[in-house]
């Protein structure tokens, strides 16, 4: 079995860490500001955190240009892989932040717009660093559909067939966030995470809904994910990513050794 990997991600907006609950919005008043992104990434790499994920969601060149920045001062006081996304629109944004030190680039709303987005990147920079993002919301039993623009607009895609769809045109890995369990800390999408692990042939990055320990363990085991990511249960100092990571070897678990 390969090494899960235990993924934190930080939501920026104008230059700051943020949290909300369901996809909650900036516009509206919905974020809690958590603190210094840089700060914050040297805290998670210190604890032996596998990746970090950094996710844009300042819609504004200015917010583009704190990104780079942000992603600039990470990579240069870190050692673990760092994926950016939110605002990826073109084979160019990709670009901008693979120079800057992010070595994969995950495309959301842009990719489902313009599918051959993936594959171009993919060509260009290798399938290694093209992670598709889907946003899925259970809209009735046994059916998830993806959802783009930050979750408010359903695109009426079967998210399954999405993601299949996604590693047919070049993605190398995806992040599957459920909408549902966003920042509920109820527990993982179990089923769906499932479904889509069992149906491609890349790492499947489990998102939205971490509230304790054995709720990653969970999503691992019978979710069959290939990774975990979380936010507010590090960024809050419920846990640390060691306390995962030593959870997840008591459960029989391998992890890239502390």
């Amino acid at each position: 079995m390969l090494a899960k990997r235990v993924i934190p991600c930080l939501d920026v907006h104008d230059g700051q860490v943020t949290r909300g609950v369901q996809f909650g919005k900036a516009e509206a008043g919905e974020l809690r500001n958590v603190g210094d992104p840089v700060a914050l990434a040297v805290r998670y790499n210190e604890q032996g955190a596998d990746e970090m994920v950094f996710f844009d969601i300042t819609a504004s060149a200015h917010g583009r240009q704190t990104m780079i920045e942000v992603i600039e001062r990470s990579a240069d006081q870190c050692f673990m892989p760092l994926t950016v996304g939110g605002g990826i629109r073109t084979v160019e944004d990709m670009g901008l932040m693979l120079k800057a030190g992010a070595d994969k680039v995950s495309v959301n709303s842009a990719a489902l717009s313009n599918p051959e987005l993936i594959t171009v990147g993919a060509e260009k920079f290798g399938s290694q660093c093209i992670v598709t993002s889907i946003d899925a919301k259970q809209v009735e039993d046994n059916q998830w559909r993806v959802f783009s623009h930050g979750g408010r607009r359903d695109t009426g895609l079967d998210a399954l067939e999405w993601a299949i769809r996604a590693v047919k045109l070049g993605a190398g890995e995806i992040v599957l966030n459920s909408i549902d369990a966003d920042g509920t800390k109820a527990g993982y999408d179990l089923e769906i995470t499932r479904r889509v692990s069992e149906a491609v042939s890349v790492p499947v990055v489990a998102s939205g809904g971490a509230g304790n320990l054995d709720h990653m363990a969970d999503v691992l085991l019978a979710g069959k994910a290939d990774a975990v990511l979380a936010a507010s249960i590090f960024h809050f100092g419920e846990y640390t990513v060691s306390d995962v990571k030593h959870h997840l070897a008591q459960k029989g678990l391998p992890t890239r050794v502390l």
